[in-house]
C-alpha cells in the first residue's frame, strides 16, 4: 500500500502553557544630574512659551497649544514613558512620531551616534506650559517627577512647515488635513476652531466626506495652495499634503497582436462555504465569470463606471479566479464563489481628486458588515508611504483588521522604477497596513524569478519595515500575466503589475482554506504562506519574506524528511507562554533546519507613527532544557531599546526566521512568547489590554529522517493530530 500524503500537524497549542516570567536585573539609569537636565530643557521651554505668544487665538482654540518633547534615546522603551511628568505638567500626549537624536551622553560604551528615538506631540492650555517652566526652577532629584524629567532631551515647538507635504503629481487646491484631538476629552471645539480657521483663509472644507479614525479626524479641503501652509499653522494641524490621485488603472501592456479564447472550467468551484469579496472598479455588462460570481454589488448604484475600472475589475476578478490563464489547457479550477464590489466609480457630482474619499468610505461599509473573511483591494491613492504619518486608508484598514479574523490582500504598487533617491519608489499607500499582506510581483514563475521592475519596494514604516510582505508572480515582459477580456467569447489579454499579483496570492490563501476549512485560521494562513515562501539573492526591502509558492498543494504538503507544525490560539497580555517543539520519541537524525514564523493581529495607534501598533512579542528559544535562551529571531536580550526599534522587532506583527542545529543536540526544545501591550507609546496594565490572535508556524526538515512527520505524531499521539484535507477530490493546483 503506498504511504499517503502527510500534510500539516496540528493541535499543537495544545502543547503550549503559561510560565513565569524570567528574572530581569534592573540597570540604572542616571546619565545626568537634575541641574544639567534643568538647565538644558528650562530655555527651551521658555523658547516655546515665546512662539506661543506670538500665536492669535484662530490657532489656539480654548488658549490650547502643541508642542513637542523629544525623548533621549536611552529612553524610549514603553517603561520609560513620561506618564507623570505630562500629568504634572497639566498636557496630554496626541500623538509621536519617529526621530533621530545625537545626544552628549548614552548608556552604550563609546561615543554617543545618532539614534533613532521618539518625539510626543504634547496638548495643554498655553497657561500650563508658561507655569511649567517657571516650576523648572525649582525641582530637585527628590521632586516626584524628576525621574521623568530625566527621560526628556528636548522641547521644541512645532513648525507649520514641518506640516507641510508635497506631491508633484497631485491636482492643486486639493489637500487633505489631519487634526489631532486629546484623548478622552470632547474634540467639537477643536474641529469647530479648524473649520472657521480654515473659512477665515478661504478654503472649503468638505466635513461630509471626512474621517474619524482613533484620535485623528482627516479632512478633504479645498483652497489656494500658495495658503496651505498657513492652514499648517493651526495647533492641532498635524499634517497637511496634497489629495493623492488615484493609481493608473491603464494597464502597464499597451497591447499585443494574438489574443487567444480562454479555456475556461465546467466545474463550480471547489468549496461553497468561503466568502471572498473584490473590492475594485466594477465589471463590463459581458464577462464570462457569471458561474463563479456569487454577487456584483454597486456601492453606489447612482454613479456611472470610472474610466477603464471594469476592464481593472474584471482582470483583477479573473486572477482570483484561475490565476493566470494558460493559453493551450483549461484554466485551473476555482477554489471559491467570489462577490465582486464596485467601490470605484465616477460620481459625476464629485470632483475627481476627491474621488478617494468616497472610495474609502465604500470600503468601509464593507469592512463593518463583517460579510467576508477575505478580500482584495488592488486600488488605492498614488502615494508612496511617509515615515512620518500615517494615511486614512491605512489607519482605517488596520482598525478593521486588528480582530485577526480576516485576510486582506493588497497590491503593493507599480511605481518601483521611480526615484528610489526620493523614496518614489516604496510601497504605496495602503499596503504599509501592518494587518494586511501587502502583495509585490515577481517576473517569472519559475526558479530564475526576480522582483519585477516595477514592482513597489520597501523597506515600510518601522513597525511593519519588512514590507511587501510577499511577492506573487505578477507578470513582465518576460512573461505576462493573462487575464479574461469583456468580449463575448472570452479571450485571454497579457497584463503585468501587482493588482493581478496580489489577487492571485489571495487565491492561494482561499485555496488552503477550501481544503483544510476552518481548522486553519485567517492567520495561520496568513504564517503558513510566508514561513513556506521561497528566497533569492535580492535584498529584503525588494522581495519581504520571499514569493508564494506557486503551487497550493506544495504549500500544505509535508514531504519526506518534513514535518509542518501549526499552533494557534490567544496571546494574554503580560504572559509568558512557554511553546514546546514537538520533535520524536528518539530525537532528530541528522542536522534539523527549523523554519519558525509567528503572525498576530494587532490594534493600532494611528497618531503615533513610531509607536503605531499596540502589541509586541519576545520570543526566546530554548534548544535544551533548563539552558539559556538564544538568539532567534534577531531580538538579543542586550540590545538597546534603539537598537530593537531600528528593525522593530519587538513591536513587528510578523516574525520570521530559521537556524540549523544537530538534532541530537535538541533536548525538550521550546520557544518562549511573551506579548506586551502599549496604548499611545505607554505601558498599559495587562488587566486593560487587548487578548490577541497569533499563529505559530514550524517547519522541520530533516533529510536523514526520513519518518519525522509520522514520528512526531506518535510521539504526542494524545495531543497531536494531522489536519488533513476535508475534500477528498485530486487538489486542484495553479498553473
Amino acid at each position: 500500500m503506498a504511504k499517503k500524503t502527510n500534510y500539516l500537524i496540528g493541535k499543537a497549542e495544545e502543547l503550549a502553557k503559561i510560565t513565569p516570567p524570567p528574572k530581569i536585573n534592573p540597570q540604572s539609569r542616571d546619565l545626568y544630574t537634575i541641574n544639567e537636565v534643568v538647565a538644558r530643557l528650562r530655555p527651551q521651554l521658555e523658547h516655546v512659551n515665546k512662539e506661543f505668544s506670538t500665536l492669535d487665538a484662530d490657532l489656539c482654540p480654548r488658549g490650547y497649544a502643541v508642542a513637542e518633547m523629544t525623548l533621549h534615546p536611552s529612553f524610549i522603551a514603553k517603561g520609560h514613558y513620561p506618564k507623570q511628568l505630562l500629568r504634572d505638567m497639566g498636557v496630554r500626549s496626541i500623538g509621536s512620531k519617529a526621530t533621530e537624536v545625537k545626544p552628549d551622553k548614552w548608556m552604550r560604551k563609546g561615543a554617543p551616534q545618532p539614534s533613532p528615538s521618539t518625539s510626543l506631540f504634547i496638548a495643554g492650555k498655553i497657561t500650563n506650559f508658561e507655569d511649567y517652566a517657571n516650576k523648572l526652577q525649582g525641582i530637585t532629584e527628590e521632586s516626584p517627577f524628576s525621574e521623568d524629567l530625566m527621560k526628556v532631551w528636548r522641547f521644541s515647538s512645532v513648525s507649520a512647515a514641518s506640516k507641510l507635504k508635497q506631491n508633484e503629481s497631485s491636482k492643486p487646491g486639493y489637500f487633505e488635513v489631519g487634526i489631532q484631538f486629546i484623548p478622552g476629552g470632547t474634540s467639537e471645539f477643536i474641529k469647530q476652531s479648524f473649520l472657521a480657521y480654515a473659512h477665515k483663509l478661504g478654503f472649503q472644507s468638505k466635513d461630509e466626506l471626512s474621517l474619524e479614525v482613533s484620535s485623528l479626524w482627516f479632512i478633504p479641503v479645498i483652497g489656494d495652495p500658495d495658503k496651505a501652509i498657513e492652514l499648517a499653522r493651526h495647533s492641532f494641524v498635524r499634517v497637511v499634503r496634497p489629495i493623492a490621485p488615484l493609481r493608473s488603472f491603464r494597464p502597464l501592456v499597451r497591447s499585443l497582436p494574438g489574443s487567444a479564447m480562454a479555456k475556461l472550467p465546467t466545474a463550480p468551484p471547489l468549496a461553497s462555504d468561503v466568502r471572498v469579496a473584490i473590492l475594485d472598479g466594477g465589471l463590463p455588462e459581458t464577462h464570462a465569470i457569471k458561474p463563479w460570481l456569487n454577487e456584483y454589488k454597486l456601492s453606489d448604484s447612482a454613479s456611472s463606471d470610472y474610466p477603464g475600472g471594469t476592464d481593472h475589475g474584471l482582470g483583477v476578478t479573473s486572477a482570483f479566479l484561475f490565476g493566470p490563464l494558460p493559453h493551450e489547457s483549461e484554466a485551473p479550477r476555482p477554489y471559491s464563489f467570489v462577490d465582486h464590489h464596485r467601490v470605484l466609480d465616477c460620481d459625476i457630482d464629485t470632483e475627481d481628486p476627491l474621488e478617494l474619499y468616497r472610495t474609502l468610505t465604500h470600503i468601509e461599509d464593507i469592512l463593518i458588515s463583517r460579510q467576508y473573511e477575505f478580500l482584495n483591494i488592488s486600488l488605492g491613492p498614488d502615494l508612496p508611504i511617509d515615515d512620518d504619518e500615517i494615511h486614512p486608508w491605512t489607519s482605517m484598514l488596520d482598525s478593521y483588521l486588528a480582530d485577526g479574523e480576516t485576510l486582506l490582500t493588497i497590491a503593493a504598487g507599480n511605481n518601483g522604477e521611480n526615484d528610489e533617491s526620493l523614496g518614489l519608489n516604496r510601497i504605496q499607500v495602503p499596503s504599509d497596513s501592518v494587518n494586511a499582506i501587502a502583495v509585490g510581483a515577481s517576473d517569472r514563475m519559475n526558479q530564475s524569478w526576480q522582483k519585477a521592475s516595477y514592482s513597489a519596494s520597501g523597506p515600510g514604516r518601522a513597525p511593519g519595515r519588512v514590507k511587501p510582505d510577499l511577492l506573487a508572480f505578477g507578470g513582465s515582459h518576460h512573461q505576462y500575466f493573462h487575464v479574461l477580456n469583456s468580449s463575448a467569447i472570452p479571450e485571454i489579454v497579457p497584463q503585468q503589475g501587482t493588482s493581478f499579483s496580489a489577487p492571485y496570492l489571495l487565491r492561494k490563501a482561499v485555496g488552503i482554506r477550501a481544503l483544510f476549512g476552518h481548522d486553519i485560521s485567517p492567520l495561520a494562513i496568513k504564517a503558513l504562506l510566508i514561513n513556506s515562501a521561497q528566497r533569492n539573492e535580492q535584498e529584503q526591502f525588494q522581495i519581504g519574506w520571499g514569493k508564494v509558492i506557486d503551487e497550493v498543494e506544495d504549500l500544505i504538503r509535508s514531504p519526506s524528511g518534513v514535518a509542518k507544525i501549526l499552533y494557534q490560539g490567544e496571546l494574554l497580555p503580560g504572559k509568558y507562554l512557554r511553546v514546546p517543539l514537538p520533535i520524536p520519541k528518539s530525537g532528530i537524525n541528522g542536522m534539523v533546519r527549523i523554519r519558525a514564523t509567528c503572525c498576530f493581529s494587532t490594534h493600532v495607534d494611528p497618531q503615533d507613527t513610531s509607536m503605531y501598533t499596540k502589541a509586541g512579542v519576545e520570543i526566546a528559544w530554548k534548544p535544551k532544557k533548563g539552558q539559556k535562551s538564544e538568539s532567534f529571531f534577531q531580538q538579543v536580550k542586550k540590545a538597546t531599546e534603539a537598537e530593537l526599534r531600528r528593525d522593530a522587532a519587538k513591536w513587528e506583527p510578523v516574525l520570521h526566521a530559521e537556524k540549523r542545529k544537530n538534532g541530537n543536540k535538541l533536548d525538550d526544545p521550546a520557544f518562549e512568547i511573551h506579548y506586551m501591550a502599549r496604548s499611545s507609546g505607554a505601558d498599559i496594565n495587562s488587566t486593560s489590554a487587548d487578548i490577541i490572535k497569533y499563529a505559530f508556524f514550524v517547519t522541520l526538515e530533516a533529510p536523514k529522517h526520513k519518518d519525522i512527520f509520522a514520528d512526531i505524531l506518535e510521539a504526542y499521539s494524545e495531543i497531536l493530530s494531522e489536519i488533513e484535507p476535508r475534500i477528498r477530490a485530486d487538489i486542484e493546483v495553479t498553473v
